[in-house]
């Protein structure tokens, strides 16, 4: 049976426009602290701020979507302005006397937790290497070079003094540091020169697609014991299959430049897996966290359906098919869009919701906050966009 292909400049379409007339006027309109710098995330479903301490990796993300439009999408001075007004705002207070990256700030800069969270510090490097692209200032991409070594002296030990777990009674090693530090990887190809990028794109890889993966399960799990090995507790069990399918984009990307058709099947292969693994047969909808022994997980929003989740899932399934032509991935993107698209994006103040219950109601009516702010719809919708215009114009891809 032939596989019916979609008209690609109406989704085009779609997701251009609400990146660029609904998403992203939110943030401009809504998040800009003008008094003390940097952004408010803590949003209701109307814009209004209902918390005002600022969280360093969304002040980062934010930094890196602005920077990232300005020099992707368009080169708007205002996109740059706003790139750099957080920017600002990082350079003069997000660091300890270290240079690691704090977990978040007051209102007025002044530090509330420590510098526990170095993925912080991951996107702090995005930001800044992404700036220092759009605005040609030396001085961003320093603060990129610095950050970036010193999570390479810390990847060993992420949390240090500040992890709580004893790892000789119980050593773990988890998914999403070397998931991220794939992504990472090619956001620093402007600074290579500095780095052995290929090295550690080939760690990274290595990481994701091997050590993490369980070949028992057929399914890549959220956390494994150092050498990759199973370990039966409620950590060992766990899957994410957000983190795992976003991962697979990454490593679609790494796969395109590396022009290695046998990665790209691969990666195409364990998102189709995942996403069947954790797709909610019943309500719709991918779940949060599952075991693999399929006892009760841990996290007991395990069956919540997150905004961050779909998007991603959306790109990883456009990249799968634009790269391989693979029908699997066209049936399901048509699955997943047409949930996405009735659930999440709120039709009366624009922007998306974050978090449903397994029913697919809205659980929590905000728009940012401790974990949600201006990164993965405006990044989805930026990513799907660039894939949908080379479908819809071949020509191009």
């Amino acid at each position: 049976m032939s596989v019916v292909v979609p008209n690609w400049r109406d989704f085009h379409s779609l997701y251009s426009k609400s990146l660029t007339e609904n998403v992203i006027p939110f943030w401009e309109k809504y998040s800009l602290d003008e008094v003390d710098g940097g952004y408010f995330t803590c949003l209701l479903r109307d814009g209004n701020i209902f918390d005002t301490d600022k969280f360093i990796w969304l002040q980062a993300r934010e930094v890196w979507m602005f920077a990232k439009l300005f020099n992707e999408w368009e080169a708007n001075p205002s996109w740059l302005k706003i790139a750099i007004h957080g920017a600002d705002f990082l350079e003069k207070y997000g660091r300890n006397e270290d240079g690691d990256w704090y977990f978040s700030l007051r209102k007025d800069g002044k530090p509330l937790v420590s510098a526990y969270n170095i993925f912080s510090d991951c996107f702090a490097v995005m930001a800044f290497a992404q700036l220092a692209k759009a605005s040609g200032e030396a001085r961003y991409a320093q603060i990129a070079i610095q950050s970036f070594e010193r999570i390479l002296q810390r990847q060993s030990n992420p949390k240090g003094k500040f992890s709580k777990a004893i790892p000789e009674n119980r050593a773990l090693k988890n998914f999403a540091l070397p998931m991220i530090l794939c992504n990472l990887a090619l956001e620093l190809e402007s600074l290579s020169d500095t780095f052995d990028i290929e090295s550690l794109i080939d760690t990274c890889v290595n990481e994701v697609m091997v050590d993490f993966y369980n070949e028992e399960y057929d399914i890549t799990l959220e956390n494994v014991k150092p050498d990759g090995s199973f370990s039966d507790t409620f950590e060992g069990r766990c899957v994410n299959p957000g983190h795992v399918i976003e991962s697979m984009w990454f490593i679609m990307d790494i796969a395109e430049r590396r022009q290695d058709k046998t990665l790209m099947k691969l990666a195409v292969d364990r998102t189709i897996r995942t996403l069947s693994y954790g797709w909610d047969e019943k309500y719709g909808g991918i779940l949060y966290f599952m075991d693999v022994k399929n006892y009760p997980p841990q996290a007991l929003e395990w069956d919540q359906k997150l905004w961050w989740v779909h998007v991603e899932t959306l790109i990883a399934l456009l990249k799968g098919y634009h790269h391989t032509g693979d029908s699997r991935c066209l049936e399901w993107f048509k699955k997943v869009h047409e949930y996405t698209w009735s659930h999440f994006p709120d039709a009366e103040f624009g922007e998306w919701f974050g978090y449903l219950n397994r029913q697919g109601e809205v659980l929590l009516p905000l728009k940012g906050g401790k974990w949600k702010g201006c990164f993965h719809v405006p990044r989805g919708l930026f990513q799907c966009s660039k894939i949908l215009a080379k479908l819809a114009n071949p020509v191009i891809g």
